[in-house]
């Protein structure tokens, strides 16, 4: 069941969602033949061909070459035909590859993979049906800059890397990891220009390169390679579909035959970035060792012939310019593992190539489980190096079905942490060249920052007489700090290290939220808050058509960690990720209707499909009544017609209440000798139907008290359950009564009208209370804390001691008094 739009709307809204929804859907018409590793290829071609269809066809000097014929419009002529697979082939795919020299593009005639007769038919045809849908239409986003199918296409690829299992995962690099190392590669704080060149030596569909590529200040040149045929043509289109179309992505094996060489030698890039598989056990394939002829391995050691992780490491030194800067993905191992490794690592360190290391959480990569690192190469500042800035990242993600994601806080504290070589306890650290050599050069980041949570110890003293250890207290000191006259309203002392609490385990979280401290605290979170609120009010009243949503958010969430820097108890990251949760998942998709529409309140009919009951019979169409995309329909019902929503309120109270009663005499009645006891089954109908025989067997004997009073019941029931009717009929009244008083306002509002609604009554009321649900866990975690160790030393062992004796002293006397002693 898919959503449609009927004519009404004008024209559809193009938000992700939308996107997502069509495009998840195209992959349902081929699961089944093929798994994910494979279908994709076909999604993502078609994805392709719509795309630079609808952007560039019959447009002078666009970025591909678009042959007459081979249009997704001239696909569409194509469905229902016997030979469609054929006809796909032909006249749409071979031309678009030989114009443009893609490789790797599928084979839509293959039998195996889309079956044979009428199904192939079947399956192409609706996958061109569902490319068909308004909502792919890309000759209508006005807001490609800011990369809506860059996003789109991203989706896609997490998506089949999570269903194409641990060893087809290899074609993506998840985003939030090429994030962070676009971030700290240095590209961001380089004047760049169109020269400054970025590579990647092991590409895949090359979502790295590309996010290093939106990180810099001007439009780079863009250069990569993959060995696997397909995925190159992948990073191909990819390239194109993100407008980098002059990105220059190679086929083949770059150990064994790197691409891109300059006189008989690598060609060496400003930047480079790779995601290399992990512990190649081929990388020696099409190698002559240890005579390398472009000299990687010269000065370093050759890495072990079952594990090339150091292979490409060595090719991105030896392909980096003499003040170039490189990020690479390994395994952990990398850090400490021997022998030869040993060796490459111990010189990579004495040269001063490595700048940094980041340690990331486990499961976060879709071709193995195993935790990784990130490893920064700087060779500009590789000869007065004197130490290595360590992060272990390994705590912060975010479980998201069988793997683990980086937060947006994860991402921004990383970043932030390692542009700026921050040493936060516990997370990160710079580590002397001095110190490593001690440890044999063992770079395992373990040992050099210790993240273990301290441990709570156990007080004998205070099991044994009582009180709370003063050292416990104190643990707290950043809360005292912040509310030092706290302390003393919450203890007293009670010998010599130990303190007693002065409010009862029930009275705390009361005497915290009343403290004077306390609350004046709270009014200055507030403060911050309304500060940050009042510009963002200011910026986002000013949105208008052609904005762009990505600033857009990273003007708000840059202002929020700003406000919230340094300021005691709160974390700014906890802060910031509450912004950009809701950002992604609703914010940004309304700021691009505005980009694309104004501030505009339209209302749509929502359809939706409801598929033939018999095989080759019509699908129907269902009215599902009608929606809005920037205004939901909440905002207005609670603005302007709250008497209605009191009066719904009231009817389903009056609701629940018919409902309780009903319930109750049921339960009353229904035992073995109960009114309802023979009955199967207590119904409307049933109990009708005894009544009438009841009154029969009444008539005849007009003094049977208790005949009357089953009367009395079954008369009570009906008119409870006549009564519930009448209820739901007059909720249904109420409820069209307010829809229909919505649907009509719609028209009406004003854009001041549509701003204050959706930025007060949506945006920023949310974000508020998100906020102050962060500010709220800061008494909360003190009111926790001191009620655990309040519990904790609350009743010492003496007192243990003599209630169980007195318990003892109680049983032995019952037994006596029994006999049995």
């Amino acid at each position: 069941v898919i959503p449609l739009y009927t004519p009404e709307c004008g024209q559809c809204k193009f938000c992700l969602s939308g996107l997502y929804s069509s495009l998840w859907q195209s992959c349902d018409e081929l699961r089944g033949g093929m798994d994910a590793s494979q279908y994709k290829d076909y999604v993502l071609v078609m994805l392709f061909i719509k795309y630079v269809s609808d952007k560039y066809a019959g447009q002078p000097f666009s970025p591909i070459i678009i042959p007459e014929g081979a249009t997704f419009s001239d696909m569409i002529q194509m469905k229902g035909k016997s030979d469609i697979g054929d006809q796909i082939n032909k006249k749409i795919i071979e031309p678009l590859r030989d114009e443009n020299k893609l490789t790797g593009m599928p084979d839509f005639n293959d039998k195996v993979k889309l079956g044979e007769g009428k199904e192939m038919v079947d399956r192409l045809t609706n996958l061109i049906s569902i490319f068909q849908k308004p909502e792919l239409d890309f000759s209508k986003n006005k807001a490609d800059g800011d990369d809506i199918l860059g996003d789109a296409y991203e989706y896609l690829m997490r998506h089949f890397a999570t269903e194409s299992g641990k060893s087809k995962g290899q074609f993506y690099t998840p985003a939030e990891v090429s994030r962070v190392m676009a971030s700290i590669i240095g590209i961001h704080a380089t004047a760049t220009t169109a020269s400054t060149s970025v590579y990647d030596p092991t590409c895949g569909s090359g979502s790295l390169l590309l996010k290093v590529a939106t990180v810099a200040t001007t439009k780079v040149s863009l250069f990569g390679q993959e060995k696997d045929a397909t995925t190159a043509g992948l990073a191909k289109m990819n390239m194109i579909l993100h407008n980098n179309p002059s990105a220059d992505t190679q086929q083949g094996n770059t150990l064994a035959d790197p691409k891109f060489k300059k006189d008989g030698q690598l060609t060496q890039f400003d930047f480079v970035v790779a995601n290399p598989p992990f512990s190649d056990k081929r990388w020696e394939n099409g190698l002559t060792l240890p005579n390398d002829e472009f000299d990687r391995f010269q000065n370093f050691g050759i890495p072990p012939s079952k594990n090339g992780d150091y292979a490409y490491l060595l090719h991105i030194i030896a392909s980096l310019k003499r003040n170039g800067k490189g990020a690479i993905i390994l395994p952990h191992g990398v850090l400490f593992r021997g022998n030869a490794e040993s060796t490459i690592r111990q010189n990579l360190i004495k040269k001063g190539l490595i700048k940094g290391i980041i340690g990331l959480p486990a499961n976060l990569f879709y071709g193995t489980g195993i935790p990784a690192c990130l490893i920064l190469i700087d060779k500009e500042n590789a000869p007065t190096r004197k130490g290595i800035f360590m992060i272990d990242a390994g705590k912060g993600f975010a479980k998201d079905g069988n793997k683990n994601r980086l937060r947006e806080q994860d991402i921004r504290k990383i970043t932030d942490t390692f542009n700026q070589e921050l040493e936060i306890a516990g997370f990160s650290r710079m580590v002397s060249v001095t110190e490593i050599a001690e440890n044999d050069f063992n770079l395992n980041i373990p040992r050099y920052i210790d993240n273990q949570e301290k441990e709570d110890i156990q007080d004998i003293a205070a099991h044994l007489q009582g009180g709370i250890p003063i050292a416990d207290i104190e643990d707290l000191s950043d809360y005292w700090q912040v509310y030092p006259n706290l302390k003393k309203a919450l203890f007293e002392p009670l010998r010599a290290g130990y303190m007693q609490p002065l409010v009862k385990k029930d009275n705390l979280k009361d005497t915290i939220f009343a403290h004077k401290e306390f609350v004046a605290f709270s009014g200055e979170m507030e403060t911050v808050f309304d500060k940050w609120k009042t510009e963002s009010v200011k910026l986002l009243t000013n949105l208008t058509i052609g904005n762009k949503p990505k600033t857009v958010i990273t003007n708000l969430s840059e202002n929020l960690l700003a406000r919230y820097a340094n300021k005691p108890l709160v974390n700014k990251y906890n802060i910031y990720q509450h912004l950009m949760l809701y950002a992604n998942e609703t914010m940004e998709d309304d700021i691009y209707l505005i980009s694309v529409d104004g501030w505009k309140a339209e209302t749509y009919r929502v359809l939706v499909e409801k598929a033939a009951k018999k095989k080759g019979g019509k699908s129907t169409l269902i009215d599902k009544g009608w929606s809005c995309d920037l205004v939901p329909k909440d905002l207005i019902t609670n603005r302007y017609f709250k008497s209605d929503l009191e009066k719904i309120a009231n009817l389903e109270s009056e609701k629940e209440n018919l409902q309780s009663q009903i319930t109750e005499l049921q339960e009353e009645h229904n035992g073995e000798d109960g009114h309802f006891s023979e009955l199967e089954k207590i119904t409307k109908t049933t109990v009708k139907k005894q009544l009438r025989i009841t009154n029969e067997e009444l008539r005849a004997n007009k003094t049977d008290a208790e005949l009357k009073a089953k009367v009395a019941v079954f008369k009570q029931y009906l008119l409870l359950q006549d009564n519930l009717a009448k209820a739901n009929k007059n909720i249904k009244i109420a409820i069209q009564t307010l829809d229909d008083l919505a649907y009509a306002k719609y028209p009406t509002l004003t854009e001041t009208e549509i701003k204050t609604l959706v930025i007060h009554g949506e945006w920023m009321k949310t974000i508020n209370e998100a906020v102050q649900g962060e500010i709220d866990q800061v008494s909360q975690r003190l009111t926790n804390r001191i009620k655990e160790l309040i519990n904790r030393y609350d009743t010492p062992l003496p007192t243990l001691e003599a209630e169980t004796k007195a318990l003892e002293a109680k049983v032995m006397a019952h037994l006596t008094q029994m006999g049995f002693l």
